[in-house]
This record gives structure tokens, sequence and C-alpha cells, in this order.
């Protein structure tokens, strides 16, 4: 256990020291230095942060669990994202980055008015406070209590020992976010990217080499014999992810996440120009493809080694504990410790930027220096951290599908805002008024489904309906009330717009990977 902490101390500390060392110089001072890193930030930089940002314990544990228990269709999650990344680096980031916006509601106001901005970021900041901080907070650390078994090591109980690793994650991530900026966020992220890729792709092929006694094929080979019905990422209805919501809801959640969420668009937001912002997504969708080789595998490799009498959840921890050789648990407790971190000061700094621009700039001091606002928004940050930090660990005493629920309960905010942006971009009569009544009819609809009708649909179905629904609604306001003037979207310059050379043959080679990876993992591959 002894050499397990030290190794785990030695190589978060070098993260920290490296992520200083890259940012020492930098200024964070103004406005664009300390929400956006300068504009300044390279296509590696940004793939890295990108990959980091969105894994952490809730996909590691969580999607394993669904290959434990069901089948290889939860890649629709990981896979279904290069997509996506697509059409995000192909329409959505050269909008972005011609505008110059700092956030994703700025567009809104331009688009639109400021109300519509202000809604929006409210309904950012109700899901990043209470859907997305404090289960990161609480994942992360039943995670790393399992793994350096913190109750007997302290001497404490399971809950006291919950609470001291979530307020210990919580403050480190919170010294990331608040005091060193976007910069150091990505810094961080992009290094803690190559360990989780290394450590993450360890434990699929140490597992595979156990499994088959020896052998890396022999493992596979028992996966097929004994379970090909879990290798089938064609998900029947029944299944986490039906096939078929690749082409509805799912797609359009995807397109939400990876093209209008704050806390991953501030990435490709802060590239020094349009080349390193559309290389930095797509090296993002590239990683995305590999995904499921250590985000499912392993569970279905656990599978097979420990049966179907674990609970799905345990799975993953329990196939690291049995695998790893003694040195390598704490380097890869170090590098989950950084995919916490990631996920967290990535939406702790970007509920600071919301907050800060699109609250307190406007309304509370309008004419607030840059000082003051970076000065203000480290005060924010630290009262958010503080609030999920104590929130977090009550999650303990949620029922017990909870997490099942997060994607469903995204489904509040996430697709009716990018309903709006997307028509928002593509029409230029659409007012203001049919955004505002667009995200009262999605959300009230939504919630009708979830909350009191059970229409026997998938929810990322419901959501493809309410899209198509919503849109229709706000072209037939835009035609019988339109807006004055024609929406220009006007050249900002704040960077150099040149296009990567290579965008399009990456994103279509990308996709066609995509398409290589469902047909292997189908019955027409390896799957039955």
């Amino acid at each position: 256990m002894l050499f397990t902490i030290v190794s785990f101390i030695f190589f978060t500390l070098l993260v920290a020291l490296i992520s200083y060392w890259k940012t020492r110089d930098e200024d964070l001072g103004t406005q664009e230095g300390y929400f956006l890193a300068g504009r300044s930030l390279t296509g590696w930089v940004i793939g890295g942060s990108l990959m980091l940002t969105n894994l952490s314990t809730e996909q590691l544990i969580g999607l394993n669990a669904q290959g434990y228990s069901d089948n290889m269709s939860v890649m629709g999650w990981e896979v279904g994202s290069a997509i996506a990344l697509v059409l995000v680096a192909f329409y959505l980031l050269p909008r972005y980055l011609k505008g110059g916006i700092t956030t994703i509601p700025d567009f809104l106001e331009e688009r639109f008015d400021s109300s519509t901005k202000q809604i929006v970021t409210i309904l950012f900041l109700f899901g990043y406070v209470f859907n997305l901080l404090p289960p990161i907070l609480y994942s992360g650390a039943v995670a790393l209590s399992g793994i350096f078994n913190v109750p007997e090591m302290l001497g404490v109980d399971r809950t006291t020992a919950l609470w001291i690793t979530v307020w210990s994650i919580g403050i480190i991530g919170s010294l990331y976010a608040i005091f060193g900026g976007l910069k150091a966020v990505a810094v961080s992220d992009t290094i803690n990217g190559i360990g989780l890729l290394i450590g993450g792709l360890m434990i699929p092929v140490i597992g595979l080499f156990v499994l088959g006694d020896g052998s890396l094929f022999s493992g596979f080979n028992t996966i097929m014999e004994n379970t090909p019905e879990k290798l089938n990422a064609i998900g029947k209805p029944e299944d986490p992810v039906p096939f078929s919501t690749m082409f509805t809801g799912m797609l359009l959640v995807n397109l939400f996440y990876w093209g209008t969420a704050q806390h991953i668009m501030q990435r490709a937001l802060a590239a020094k120009n349009l080349k390193e912002g559309q290389k930095g997504v797509l090296i993002a969708a590239a990683l995305k493809l590999i995904g499921p080789f250590f985000l499912i595998l392993p569970g279905i490799i656990a599978f097979n080694m420990f049966g179907e009498n674990l609970e799905p959840t345990d799975a993953y921890p329990r196939l690291v504990n049995e695998i790893l050789p003694t040195p390598l648990v704490g380097f890869f407790a170090a590098v989950l410790f950084g995919a916490i971190l990631s996920s967290f000061n990535s939406a702790l700094n970007s509920s600071v930027t919301l907050f800060t621009l699109n609250i307190y700039k406007p309304y509370v001091k309008p004419g607030a220096s840059d000082k003051q606002l970076v000065k203000n928004g480290k005060y924010f940050g630290v009262l958010l951290a503080v609030f999920a930090m104590i929130l977090a660990p009550l999650i303990e005493k949620a029922p017990q599908g909870f997490f099942q629920y997060l994607q469903i309960v995204n489904g509040f905010y996430n697709v009716p805002i990018f309903t709006i942006i997307i028509v928002g971009y593509m029409t230029k009569r659409v007012p203001a008024i049919a955004a505002k009544i667009s995200l009262f009819v999605f959300i009230t609809l939504y919630a009708i489904t979830q909350l009191f009708w059970d229409t026997g649909l998938h929810f990322l179905h419901i959501l493809g309906i309410l899209f198509v629904l919503c849109s229709a609604l706000m072209l037939l306001i835009g035609k019988f009330k339109p807006r004055d003037t024609e929406y220009r979207l006007e050249e900002s310059h704040k960077v150099d717009m040149t296009p990567w050379k290579i965008v399009y043959p990456i994103g279509v080679a990308c996709t066609i990977a995509m398409i290589i990876i469902y047909m292997v993992f189908s019955p027409l591959g390896i799957g039955a």
C-alpha cells in the first residue's frame, strides 16, 4: 500500500509541476487570458483536453458496468461522438471563431436577444451546479476510496471516508480551475490524457492476458466463444442504447455535448486560430473511436472472469484490483484522479466563465475592469466548489438508480439549447420570441414524458421527436412573425480563420472508421 501511495503522489505532483511550468508566464489578469487562455491553445492541447474533460469515473465505471451487464450497444456514447465532432469541425466551430464569442450564450444574444442569452446561461449553470459537479466528485470519491481502502487506512466509517475524499478532490481541482485559469486546466488535461490512454488501454490488454492464461488472443477467443452476444453493438429495443437512437436523439445529444456545451467548447473557443481548433476537435474524434476498448471491453472481460454474480458497478474496480501488479496500482489511481480532476475543474472553470461574463458583468457591475472580473470570478468559483463538495456526499442517500438517470435529466436542457442554436445559425429571420417559446415547449413536453406519461419510447427518441417539433415551431413563428432585419454573422477578426487544409479528408476518414467499427461489432463481424 505504501508503494501505491508514493507512486500516486509522485505522478500527481509531476502533472501539477509541469502544468505550473507551462503556465507560469501566462497573463491571468485579463478576461481572455483567464477565461480563454489568451486564445493560444494548439490542436494537441485542445484534443487532449476535450478527451479528458469528457472522461471521468462515471464513464470508466458506468460504461464498463453496462458492458458487464449488457453488451457493446452503449458504445454509441463513445463512437457516435466521432460524427458529432466531425460536424462541429466542419460547421459550428468556424462560426464560433468567426464571431469571436467567449461563451456559447454570447451567440444567442447576437442572434436573438439578451434575455434568451440569460435563460440559456441559467440552464447551463443549473445543469453544471446540480447535475455535473456533485456527481463527478461523488463517483470519483467512491472509486478512489475503494482503491486506497480509505476507511481502513484512516480508521473511519464509509461515510466519513467519502466526505474526506470528496473534499480532497474538490480542493485540488479548485486550485487548477480557480487560480490557474483555462490554460492550467487544458495543460493538466493533456498530460493526464496521455496517462489515461496508457493506463486505460493497459487494463483490457492485461485483462485479456490473464483471461487467456498468458495469451492475448486466447483471452479474446474466450470472449468470442463464451459471450459473442456481448460483442454486438447493434442494440435491441430493450438494450441501453438501441442502434436506432444513433439517428435520432443520440446524434442530437452528442452534437449538443461536443458542439454547444460550454465546458467542452471553451477549449476550442480558446484556439489560436481556426486551423488549430479544427485539428484539436478532429484529434478528439479519432480518440473517441478507441473509447470502447477501455470503457466497455473491460466490463465484458470481467463478466467472463468473474461470472454474473457481481454488482455491475463493481466489475471495473474488481478487475483492476485483480489484474494490476502492485507497482502499477498507484499509477493507475493517479490517472483516475487526473480524469476526475479534469472533469471537475473543467465544469467549474466554465461555470465561473458563464456567471462572470453573462451575469456578473452585465447586471451586477457593468463597468467592471478585467482585473475585477477575474477577481470576482474566483470568489464565485470558491463558493461553487464548496457548494458542490457539500452536496456530493449527500448523493450517497439518493435512490440506487441515481446515475442511470443522469443522461435523462440532462435532456431537460441539452437538446432544447441545441435546437435554438442550430435554428439560429441556419436561419436569418426567426425572431427571439421563437427561441423562448421553443425552450418552454421543449422542456415542458419532455418533463411530461419523463415524469407523468410513459410513452414506451426511449428517451433519446423522444428528444429527437421534440427537436423536429420545436424546430418546425420556430420556423413557423419565423414565417408569420419574422425579425425586422436579417441576421448576419459579423467577422470579429480575433483569430486567423484559415481552415486546416486536410480538415475534410480527416473528417471523412473518422466517419468511415466509425462505420467500420460498427460493422466489426455487429452480426456482420464478430458480434452474435
